[in-house]
Order: C-alpha cells, then sequence, then structure tokens
C-alpha cells in the first residue's frame, strides 16, 4: 500500500447520491474547452479532491464502460496492487477543471525480448479489460494529448504500448486517429478473442439455441441427481442486501479447490483477499455488482461474480465446491447467470476468459477480440526504436507462422 494512504469504501447515502446525478446527460464541452486540454502526471495518492470526485461521474459518462478503471475498483488497485512509486495516472482535464480522461501508466524495461524502456499501461492479474475512462467524443483529443505531453517529458521514452483494449471500440479508434493527426504509426501488436454474451434472446432460447441438445441433457440429469442430495436453490444477492456473508462465502468457496491447493486463491493472500473485499463492497454500493450462487442445502456450492457497467458488464470471478463437481455447479451457475439477457439495460457480458476457455466458449456463442497498440512517442531516436521493434515482431510472428505450418506437415505424415 502506499506510505499514509487509507482506502475507504463509499457510504450508500453517497453513491445513491451519485447514481441520482448520473441521470443527467454529460455536459457539453464547448469548442475552446476540447482545443484547450492539458495533460498532468500525478501519483495516485496526490489527486485533487475535485479529480477523485469527477471519476465517479466520468464513468458512467465515457466512450466506453469498463468497471476495472472505475474509482471503486481502479483506486483499491493502484494503493494494493501496485509497487510504490511507479505507477504515475495521465489526467487529461479542460481548462475549466473538467475530467477528460485519465490512464495509469508505467515505465517498463523489456519490450519483449528486446531490451528497451518504453510506457505502458499498468494492470495487475486480477483485471481483465485495460481501457481508460475518456470522455465519450474526446477520444482522439485525449489521446493527441497524452502523446504531445509524453514526449515533453524526460522521463518517457521509446514508444507508447497500451495492452487490453477491445479492438472494436471507440478507444481504439480515438488513439489511431491521434496518432494518425500527429504523423505516426499506430499498429495493433497482438490479438485475442475470448467468449462474450451478447443477445436479444430470452435465457431459455439461448441456453437451447447454442448448448448442443446432448449437453442440455446431460446437465439437466446432473441438477436432478443434485436435488437429490438436498434442497437445491439459486439465489441472487439484493441490493439492500448485507454483501459481506456473500464475500466471505465467496472466499472460502475458492479456497476449497483447486486454486486453493496450489496458493493461487484470493484467501491464500491477505491484501488479495481485502482487496477482492474492497471491490466487490465497492460496486455493490455503487450498484454494480451482480453476484449470484447455487445452494444445497443452505450451503454455496457454487458462486459467481459480475461487474455491471451499463451498456455491458464483465464476469469477473467464479467458484464451486469441488466435491459437487460430478454435478457441474460452474455450469449450472452460468446458466443461472444467463437472466442476465433480460435486463434492459445491459447489452453484453465480457466473459473476461482466457481465449479458447473450454466451459465458457461451449456456453456462449458470441466473441470478443482484445488488442494490444503500440504508437511511437515523438523524436527521431523513438521513431527507431519503434521501427527496430515492429521488425523484430513480424520475423518473430512469421516465425511462428512457419514452425506451425511445419508442425502440421510433420503431424500429416503416416
Amino acid at each position: 500500500m502506499y506510505a499514509g494512504q487509507s482506502i475507504s469504501i463509499p457510504s450508500e447515502t453517497t453513491l445513491a447520491s451519485r447514481r441520482n446525478q448520473l441521470g443527467a446527460p454529460p455536459r457539453p464541452v464547448s469548442a475552446t474547452e476540447e482545443l484547450n486540454l492539458a495533460c498532468t502526471f500525478q501519483t495516485p495518492e496526490s489527486l485533487s479532491a475535485s479529480i477523485t470526485a469527477q471519476w465517479s461521474v466520468l464513468a458512467d459518462q465515457a466512450a466506453e464502460p469498463n468497471c476495472f478503471a472505475e474509482r471503486w475498483f481502479l483506486q483499491p488497485s493502484l494503493a494494493m496492487l501496485a509497487e510504490p512509486d511507479t505507477v504515475k495516472l495521465a489526467v487529461v482535464t479542460s481548462t475549466s477543471g473538467l475530467l477528460v480522461g485519465l490512464i495509469p501508466l508505467i515505465i517498463e524495461a523489456d519490450y519483449g525480448r528486446i531490451p528497451i524502456r518504453y510506457v505502458q499501461n499498468w494492470t495487475h492479474h486480477h483485471s481483465f479489460l485495460d481501457a481508460p475512462l475518456v470522455r465519450r467524443g474526446m477520444e482522439e483529443r485525449f489521446w493527441q494529448i497524452l502523446l504531445e505531453a509524453l514526449d515533453e517529458t524526460d522521463w518517457a521514452t521509446g514508444l507508447l504500448h497500451i495492452r487490453g483494449l477491445p479492438a472494436d471500440g471507440r478507444i481504439v479508434r480515438g488513439l489511431e486517429r491521434a496518432s494518425a493527426a500527429l504523423g505516426r504509426p499506430c499498429d495493433i501488436v497482438h490479438r485475442t478473442r475470448r467468449a462474450l454474451l451478447r443477445s436479444g434472446k430470452t435465457p431459455e432460447d439461448y441456453w437451447a439455441d447454442n448448448v448442443r441438445k446432448k449437453k442440455r441433457k446431460e446437465i439437466g440429469r446432473l441438477e436432478k441427481r443434485l436435488t437429490d442430495q438436498g434442497a437445491v436453490r439459486y439465489a441472487t444477492l439484493e441490493a439492500d442486501e448485507d454483501v459481506a456473508p456473500w464475500i466471505d462465502a465467496f472466499l472460502a468457496l475458492e479456497s476449497k479447490g483447486w486454486k486453493g491447493e496450489n496458493g493461487s486463491a484470493l484467501a491464500c493472500e491477505a491484501t488479495l483477499s481485502k482487496f477482492f473485499e474492497i471491490v466487490a463492497t465497492g460496486a455493490h454500493a455503487a450498484g454494480k455488482l451482480d453476484f449470484h450462487r447455487i445452494e444445497l442445502d443452505g450451503t454455496p456450492i457454487a458462486m459467481l461474480v459480475n461487474f455491471l457497467t451499463a451498456p455491458g458488464g464483465f464476469s469477473y470471478k467464479i467458484a464451486f465446491d469441488e466435491r459437487y463437481a460430478r454435478y457441474s455447479p460452474g455450469i449450472l451457475v452460468e446458466r443461472y447467470n444467463l437472466k442476465i439477457l433480460e435486463r434492459r439495460d445491459i447489452d453484453w457480458l465480457d466473459s473476461c476468459a482466457e481465449q479458447g476457455h473450454s466451459m465458457i466458449d461451449s456456453l456462449w456463442a458470441e466473441r470478443r477480440d482484445i488488442v494490444r497498440v503500440s504508437v511511437p512517442l515523438g523524436g527521431r531516436r523513438n521513431r527507431a526504436v519503434f521501427r527496430a521493434c515492429r521488425s523484430a515482431e513480424d520475423m518473430a510472428s512469421r516465425a511462428r507462422g512457419i514452425a506451425g505450418k511445419m508442425k502440421g506437415a510433420d503431424n500429416g505424415r503416416d
């Protein structure tokens, strides 16, 4: 944790008041304000009260929803999971003090296997999308001001590498336009694809249309067998319900499985369990926590956490009691999770899963591409560094392609 910094969770009264204010449309940005933007680089603990207050409003007026960049998630992330004195928050504001966008940045020492220093957006292993919060309609100007500010610093060098951007989103398009306006390349250097839930169908129709009939029958049979073991109940945390027992139950449930055995469960590390407690409590206070579970005789055997930030959502964590693995409680709670399709304020749900995830890919039909993008910083030397890095990446990609073809040819031999 940063020295002298404490983490506080906004009260229900404070968040309720803020939610009432968020229904209003964003204040129009004048032409003067749009032209006169400034970027400052601040430490997370030195943010002004004005910027901190606007951060929560910005999340609901942003170009793209990203719960992992909202104040209730990113602020404790920086305080508890970042190395001290390593992260700079780039804050873009107008001359009147209006918050336009912010992004956490860090200096990295190795670009792949190339020993160069470069600027990258900061993230951690428990965050699954890295797009910054940027005021809608200001995406290009945000990136342009940020790149120009980085050019003027004495600590930023090489290139700007941004991870975790939705490939078809307004943020990446804004970065492409800003780079073009500055006469710089903007290259997608990595792409991955993960499951997405997006449909106008009912939960029942979606399940029937996207899960094989044989598998549906098997899941139904397993659910029937589970009911033979005791009383089965599906439950969702209510808006006015105490979230603390649900958090404790999730941490305990996750630690019982393979994550607990290999030491990767949240409860295995005090900092991570406290972090989960803070972000889940913060999301609940903000009205953005969607928490489900399956109980057997009153005891949770499967739980699932979503963070919702309209018009989208993010499926954050799942856990189940492996003693009941033969009944597929993980799939059962995912089937129950399909009730998100009934919500009019949520259009899609990001799985946050790795590419090719065997379970969720078999249940959800839609996909979302997530990319990494690199842009050179200003100056002849930085352009040369960027070209060298891209050339090395292209050579490595071609080598992997050749190796894949050769492996395929070998596998095809008698």
